[in-house]
């Protein structure tokens, strides 16, 4: 029996979770999220507990049955809490700069680049080298992050790049250090 797909998960106050056909839809105060959960997994609610369950033992059941589980929590964890991401810059000159709902960057390209973000994600920029993305689903909010550290990926010689926060960068030795080793 998988371990995560049998905990039960209780929903908080002021959340209302409803589920229709296998049709997910969880309200909260940071937004409503919708997901269509497997048909084979039976999703049952009662008295604020969210149970999900599995009618047999065949392998994708198996793999669908924590996922399903996950899944749900996460829905829910966004509409309460939600989720955000840190990407710090680094590298002479590179910085962002918020402007309206878009971040401006300066990444060492001819030309700033602006990226805006998509329905249910804001961007923050605490200082010129942090970008914090942040919204309800934990996808979009990775998918995004994602996208903005693709702009400028840290290269492994000086570490110029977009990292997210906490990443470590392994560094490899250029051809002057190489040298000096022999």
């Amino acid at each position: 029996m998988s371990r995560i797909g049998k905990k039960p998960i209780t929903v908080p106050a002021g959340v209302t979770v409803t589920v229709e056909n296998n049709l997910v839809t969880v309200k909260g105060p940071k937004g409503e999220l919708q997901r269509q959960i497997s048909q084979a997994m039976k999703i049952t609610m009662d008295n604020g507990v969210i149970t999900v369950e599995r009618p047999d033992d065949e392998k994708e059941n198996r793999s669908m049955h924590g996922l399903s589980r996950t899944l749900i929590n996460n829905m829910i964890e966004g509409v309460t809490k939600g989720f955000s991401k840190t990407l710090e810059i680094q590298g002479v000159g590179y910085r962002a700069a918020k402007q309206g709902q878009n971040i401006n960057f300066t990444l060492g390209f001819s030309h700033p680049v602006v990226k805006e973000p998509p329905a249910g994600i804001t961007f923050d920029v605490p200082a010129p080298t942090k970008i914090v993305v942040s919204g309800a689903d934990k996808e979009v909010v990775g998918a995004v992050a994602a996208d903005i550290r693709n702009l400028r990926p840290p290269e492994p010689y000086k570490g110029k790049g977009i990292r997210y926060e906490g990443e470590h960068v392994r560094r490899k030795v250029g051809k002057a250090g190489a040298k000096a080793k022999k």
